[in-house]
C-alpha cells in the first residue's frame, strides 16, 4: 500500500454533501498519501450548492466534483481502492457492491447537513459537518499506512469513526 497514495471511497446515499466535503478534503491535504473518491447508491446528480458555496468560500478547488453512483467504481478497471468509509446509516445498511481487491471499510457515520431550514441554519449545519470531517480526515491522513497490517488499520478507521471531535482550525473556521 505505502508505494502509491491510499485510495479512499467515501459513500453516502445521495453523494451531494458529507461524502464531496469529504472527498475534497482529502485531496486537498493529502494527496500525495491519500487519493479520494465519493459516490453514492442514489446519487442526486448534483453537489449540494451549499457544500459548493463552503468549498469556494475556504479556496477549495471544486472543478471535477460530481454527484455519482458506486457503480463506477464496481468494475475491475476502476480505481483499485484500499478503503471504503460509509458516512451516513443509509448508505451503511445498503448491500455495498463487491468491491474489486476487496478493500477495508468502515463505517464514519454523521448527521446530514442536508436540512430545511433557514440560510443561516444550512450554513451552520455544513459547517459542522465540515468541522467534523476535517477532524477525520486529518486522523485518517496522519495514519502511518506501511506500518499497520489489514486489522490494525480496520481498527483504526473504525475509531476516527466513532470520533465527535470538531477540531478547530481558527484560519478556516473564520470562513464557514
Amino acid at each position: 500500500m505505502a508505494k502509491r497514495p491510499i485510495n479512499v471511497l467515501f459513500l453516502c446515499t445521495g453523494n451531494s454533501a458529507r461524502s464531496i466535503l469529504a472527498e475534497a478534503l482529502v485531496n486537498r491535504s493529502a494527496r500525495r498519501r491519500v487519493r479520494a473518491y465519493s459516490a453514492g447508491s442514489d446519487p442526486k446528480g448534483f453537489v449540494h450548492p451549499e457544500a459548493l458555496a463552503l468549498l469556494t468560500r475556504l479556496r477549495f478547488d471544486t472543478k471535477g466534483l460530481r454527484s455519482k453512483s458506486w457503480d463506477e467504481f464496481a468494475p475491475a478497471d476502476a480505481p483499485s481502492l484500499d478503503v471504503v468509509l460509509t458516512l451516513c446509516d443509509e448508505a451503511a445498511e445498503e448491500t455495498c457492491p463487491v468491491w474489486p481487491g476487496g478493500p477495508l471499510t468502515a463505517h464514519w457515520g454523521m448527521a446530514d447537513p442536508v436540512i430545511d431550514g433557514t440560510p443561516q441554519e444550512i450554513r451552520q449545519a455544513f459547517a459542522s459537518t465540515f468541522r467534523l470531517l476535517r477532524s477525520r480526515v486529518s486522523e485518517l491522513t496522519s495514519l502511518p499506512f506501511s506500518k499497520l497490517d489489514g486489522a490494525s488499520l480496520r481498527h483504526r478507521l473504525r475509531e476516527i469513526g466513532l470520533s465527535r471531535s470538531n477540531g478547530g482550525d481558527g484560519a478556516l473556521d473564520a470562513h464557514l
